[in-house]
């Protein structure tokens, strides 16, 4: 489990990221573009191109946490948009909100999320 306090450092990567990165490319990312210690207990943050989904890494001591976020409709719309900016550091309380607000008017090109269901397995 991902642990969130107040204390808890947070860094956001400002530019989108490519999602097809997992862990190894997401630690990559961290130490190499954003010189920072991926193993430091930071909260580090991406967002992919299309804004509606959201990637959490942290090291928690023994190893890497990747949580994961994805909205069925809408896009988060609270990102921060100066992309001059590589990273930008925030408080958990900030993760949060942008974490919980986001626009859900679903765009008229973009179809809602269906989850399969049971009947489409057979």
């Amino acid at each position: 489990m991902i642990r969130l306090t107040a204390q808890s450092p947070v860094l956001l990567a400002v530019q989108p990221v490519d999602f097809r990165k997992q862990f190894d490319g997401l630690i990559r990312l961290c130490s190499v573009q954003l010189k920072q210690n991926p193993r430091s207990g930071t909260r580090f943050v991406f967002i992919n191109r299309a804004r509606t989904m959201i990637r959490i890494l942290t090291h928690d001591g023994s190893g890497y946490w990747l949580a994961t976020k994805r909205l069925s409709r809408g896009k988060f719309d609270a990102w921060p948009k100066n992309r001059a900016d590589t990273l930008s550091s925030i408080e958990a309380k900030e993760l949060l909100e942008i974490l919980q607000k986001q626009d859900c008017k679903t765009p008229s090109n973009q179809a809602p999320y269906n989850p399969i269901s049971e009947d489409d397995n057979e």
